[in-house]
């Protein structure tokens, strides 16, 4: 442990999936106190056990259902009960569904736009007032679909709600410059998850989504918990309305 987010207070969305544990973990192991939460309790308790485990200090709220803006306002004041404050929001947690336009319906379309998009809205509502206090840093989960197409990935949904991630990100720096408030976005590439390994078995999507990757592989979440590190600490302290993109090179040929 290095201490690089020691006395702060992190929340961080979606602890119980790949990307938000590995933050979870991370964070703890440099100092934050973690405030964590998702949809599924099982994985929410088995991140928390992990970093109470190894020293860190952690609770959570699941299961935690972000579409609902009175779960937010429970999450955050789950965070000052228990720690006294907040100083960084990590609105990690997201859910899409994949199609093309022909067999996507305006329901799934809808349903993908509020948990990627009115999710960060809700729980950043929420926390703002928390924020305002002594000021912190916002790090909204984006994606490389924000900025290009994959030619195997049905993502029209999902690309409309991550390039407003962007916007929203740049816009909500613009708000918080008054206040102390950072606001910043990550973009991952093709990240090996939970939710992504049973399509990387299949060499017709493995094939042309890794063809498009400068490094030649997927990601692991541990790389973007790294950035998201950063951007967390007092390293980042010059650095507000940025994406950064952790795609192996992806969008640079």
């Amino acid at each position: 442990m290095s201490g690089r987010l020691e006395g702060k207070v992190c929340l961080i969305t979606g602890t119980g999936g790949s990307m938000g544990g590995a933050a979870a973990r991370l964070f703890a192991r440099e100092g934050a106190k973690i405030v964590g939460c998702d949809l599924n309790p099982d994985t929410s308790r088995t991140c928390v056990e992990a970093v109470q485990a190894a020293g860190g200090e952690m609770v959570a709220l699941e299961p935690c259902d972000l579409r609902d803006p009175e779960a937010c306002s429970a999450l955050v004041a789950l965070a000052l009960e228990s720690f006294g404050k907040l100083d960084v929001l990590f609105n990690n947690a997201a859910d899409a569904h994949i199609g093309w336009i022909e067999e996507l319906s305006t329901e799934a379309f809808a349903a993908t736009l509020d948990a990627e998009v009115n999710i960060v809205f809700n729980l950043t509502k929420a926390a703002w007032p928390a924020l305002q206090k002594k000021g912190g840093s916002i790090i909204n989960m984006a994606s490389v679909s924000a900025w290009i197409t994959y030619q195997a990935l049905p993502g029209l949904a999902h690309s409309a709600g991550k390039g407003a991630v962007l916007s929203m990100t740049r816009h909500l720096a613009l708000e918080g410059r008054h206040h102390g408030i950072r606001a910043n976005s990550l973009s991952p590439g093709l990240i090996e998850t939970g939710a992504t390994r049973e399509l990387l078995a299949m060499p017709e999507f493995a094939g042309p989504m890794i063809d498009k990757i400068m490094l030649a592989r997927p990601g692991q979440p541990e790389e973007v918990a790294a950035a998201a590190l950063f951007l967390a600490s007092d390293e980042s302290s010059f650095i507000t309305a940025t994406d950064i993109r952790i795609d192996g090179g992806t969008t640079a040929w």
